[in-house]
């Protein structure tokens, strides 16, 4: 471990407050989305794993392995997940059309309209987050021009 940041300056107490700056208006919009999944009746994760489902950019549909992957949690606890998921009648899941091995997941309409109320909200409460999140994160990676404009962040 060094005392200097990537370019080989020395670390200060200003690289120490902008990465916290950083991270704490990260930890809001973070608590904004767990409160308002479970408003919606959601846990936290069920709902990351739907909006993992809903935008899953690849031309299959995705399975246990890639909701697994993107949650960052083991493949038995996303069976797991999943199973409580299907139960909940939020995700459908079915065999591959090509490779009969494979579990491909599938929103339900259920799930569909509650990710739908939810992204809404979200997306709303990211853009009222914007300006505090995107001077944390230049002020984290040095940008001169984020130190002149830096206003103190309440937490």
């Amino acid at each position: 471990m060094t005392n200097e940041d990537s370019k080989g300056a020395p670390l200060s107490r200003s690289h120490y407050a902008a990465l916290a700056a950083f991270r704490y208006e990260l930890r809001r919009f973070l608590a904004f989305s767990e409160a308002a999944a479970t408003q919606a009746g959601l846990p936290p994760q069920q709902h990351q794993a739907l909006l993992t489902v809903a935008g899953h950019p690849g031309p299959e549909p995705p399975t246990v392995g890639h909701v697994a992957e993107r949650l960052m949690i083991a493949p038995h606890s996303a069976a797991e997940l999943v199973a409580r998921m299907v139960e909940a009648k939020l995700l459908a899941k079915s065999r591959g059309v090509q490779d009969r091995r494979r579990m491909e997941l599938a929103l339900t309409p259920e799930a569909e309209a509650r990710l739908h109320q939810l992204t809404a909200a979200h997306l709303t409460e990211l853009r009222s987050l914007e300006p505090a999140l995107a001077r944390a994160l230049a002020q984290a990676l040095g940008d001169p021009a984020a130190k002149a404009n830096a206003t103190p962040t309440q937490g």
